[in-house]
């Protein structure tokens, strides 16, 4: 008898070896384990690291869909998380799963936890993050909305845009930086001015490789554009490192028929009335026959 039953015999003997173990899986697919016991364990194909200084609060649980809460405390460390990994978003709704496990035999073991990293905020040499149980998607807003600008995200299924065509693209080195949050790219190719504002910026290579900026401002300055993100590249962008640059969208129907001849798609309804509507009174003017606003 092993697992959860044998977690459960084992604790009902009365003299009980347990401990809590934690793996952490990034977006990017690197996994972290750490445990609050004193030595090292190895279960379900991964090495949960002692001496890491991770620790948990107890797991608030509830039936229904109240959402389950806890909050992980952890040191930064060369070996584990680091700053650098922190600032650069890359632990952002990284995957949790908690166990408690028979540290004299971790066979035993049962899942506590399985949610995702929520907030987290650094102090002192250490990260505190909040983790958030898997009802926590419930929360966030399902099916569509009736608004005038398009619903779908650039690139996804809904929308249908192929943002790895060349047309839509840039990969260019950073040629100089202005500040963190601005930085010049040369030969930034025939690209109209503003074309990848609100667009996505993907660092490919150096300290930075594979964090993701969103695009506040682009300037064209004869063949070099300029370009300004909303926050600033947390793991250090300097100037060669190379990176990709993604068109942005507005999301209004102009720019879904001109800039991607995508209007086939468009997911918004620029036809609804404004609140102003709401307020509208009978007049003499014009037909009063209850028909569409939009002759």
């Amino acid at each position: 008898m092993s697992g959860r039953e044998g977690l459960i015999a084992h604790l009902q003997s009365g003299a009980t070896t347990v401990c809590r173990a934690w793996s952490v899986r990034r977006r990017d697919g690197t996994v972290f384990g750490f445990t609050d016991h004193d030595r090292d364990l190895a279960f379900d194909g991964a090495v949960f690291r002692a001496g890491s200084g991770m620790s948990a609060s107890a797991v608030q649980q509830t039936t229904g869909l109240a959402v389950d809460n806890a909050e992980g405390l952890g040191l930064l460390s060369d070996a584990g998380v680091t700053e650098a990994d922190l600032l650069a978003g890359r632990f952002d709704a990284a995957e949790v799963v908690g166990w408690l496990v028979n540290w004299a035999d971790p066979a035993d073991r049962m899942v506590l936890f399985r949610g995702t990293f929520g907030e987290i905020r650094r102090a002192g040499g250490a990260f505190r993050a909040e983790l958030r149980g898997l009802s926590e998607i419930l929360n966030q807003p399902q099916g569509r909305v009736y608004q005038r600008d398009c619903g779908a995200i650039l690139g996804d299924r809904a929308c249908g845009v192929d943002l790895t065509d060349p047309a839509l693209r840039l990969e260019r080195p950073v040629a100089a930086l202005a500040g963190e949050r601005v930085l010049r790219i040369e030969a930034a190719g025939a690209f109209g001015a503003r074309w990848f504002e609100r667009g996505r910026l993907t660092v490919i290579d150096g300290a930075a490789a594979g964090t993701v900026g969103l695009v506040k401002l682009d300037l064209r300055d004869g063949s070099a554009r300029e370009i300004t993100l909303w926050q600033r590249i947390g793991a250090g962008l300097a100037a060669g490192d190379r990176v990709r640059l993604e068109a942005g969208c507005d999301k209004r129907t102009g720019t879904c028929r001109t800039k991607f001849g995508n209007i086939l798609n468009f997911r918004g309804f620029p036809h609804v009335p404004g609140e102003d509507w709401l307020a509208a009174v009978p007049t003499s003017r014009g037909v009063n026959d209850g028909g569409s606003l939009n002759r």
